[in-house]
């Protein structure tokens, strides 16, 4: 018997990531061989886009694809979702306090949190990839309280794939050799590539210290702006490959022997702040994100981790400044 659809909803779906995310959805790189009708999110501006990209995903033919429907409400867009991928944010333009970065973001957030509160199905999981992530997961999270907030992550993926990326060439190997990167911290530049545990083909390899600290790891945290001085906009195929990485390993669980990078609801570990969003090593297990516990952070890994951690505490705390939930 054919299963029912998985019902996964999409933000910014007119987007150039939800354009990207869209299609492999429906192919099923990211939830395996079962149905998916697809939910697009869209400002009412953009809805006429988003019917575009429906019409071209009909015109796909993909066999998984249970049907497509548009919203430019957030209520209907959520309804009965089982997955959401909260693409669309606010960017910041030039010009644009901080402050208000955040309010734009959070009167996005903040809504989609409620309806997903409020709609969804009781096994919703949540990825935010629309930034700054880690603070907009916590702003949704905060808006549906009867959610468990395990269930609000954000995705330090496209960093977590960037670092492997850098290896694998450092190495001259193919990524899928590599286990255990780790990402720390926020999805920032202040963010905290870690390849001190990193496994090539199950085996500890070490990386010249200077080279991590004078190349790798600027590397990796600047990626996002070189991506932007190439081309001339923002990473789209890459975010959107991560994001079907995140909810795949997720749904499906992680490698054995190996861990990936999730931004989640920090429960203390590590020194975070009980409820602040970081970056942590994780494993998926029966569909549920746990922490890998009990690492030793060397000391230049746990002076920038508190750093990012700082950043995080800053971002949440002009929130609640601005008489926001988080």
């Amino acid at each position: 018997m054919t299963p029912s659809p998985v019902n996964v909803t999409v933000t910014g779906a007119a987007g150039q990531i939800g354009y990207a995310l869209l299609f492999r959805i429906a192919s099923g790189a990211m939830l395996g061989d079962v149905p998916v009708r697809l939910r697009l999110l869209e400002v009412p501006q953009a809805v006429a886009a988003a019917e575009g990209t429906a019409m071209e995903l009909a015109d796909s033919a993909f066999p998984l694809l249970a049907g497509v429907d548009v919203f430019d409400t957030p209520d209907a867009a959520f309804a009965g979702a089982q997955v959401a991928l909260l693409v669309g944010a606010r960017p910041r333009t030039s010009g644009m306090e901080r402050a208000d970065l955040l309010a734009a973001n959070a009167g996005i957030f903040g809504p989609q949190g409620r309806a997903i509160g409020e709609h969804a199905a009781d096994d919703i999981r949540v990825l935010v990839v629309g930034n700054p992530a880690n603070t907009n997961a916590a702003i949704a999270a905060a808006h549906a309280p009867d959610v468990p907030r395990e269930r609000f992550t954000a995705m330090t993926r496209l960093d977590h794939n960037r670092a492997l990326a850098q290896l694998a060439a450092k190495l001259e190997v193919g990524t899928g050799r590599l286990a255990r990167m780790s990402i720390w911290g926020n999805h920032s530049s202040t963010q905290v590539p870690d390849p001190s545990r990193v496994l090539l083909d199950g085996e500890p390899v070490g990386f010249d210290p200077a080279w991590v600290s004078d190349h790798f790891v600027p590397t990796v945290a600047n990626r996002g702006a070189a991506i932007i001085q190439a081309r001339g906009a923002s990473s789209a195929a890459s975010a959107a490959s991560s994001a079907i990485d995140h909810v795949r390993d997720w749904v499906q669980g992680t490698r054995d022997g190996d861990w990936v990078s999730v931004a989640l609801p920090s429960a203390g570990q590590y020194g975070v702040p009980d409820g602040l969003v970081s970056s942590f090593p994780a494993v998926s297990v029966d569909g549920e994100w746990q922490v890998v516990e009990g690492l030793e952070l060397s000391d230049g890994v746990r002076r920038a981790l508190d750093a990012s951690v700082a950043e995080l505490t800053a971002e949440r705390d002009a929130v609640r400044a601005l008489g926001i939930s988080i």
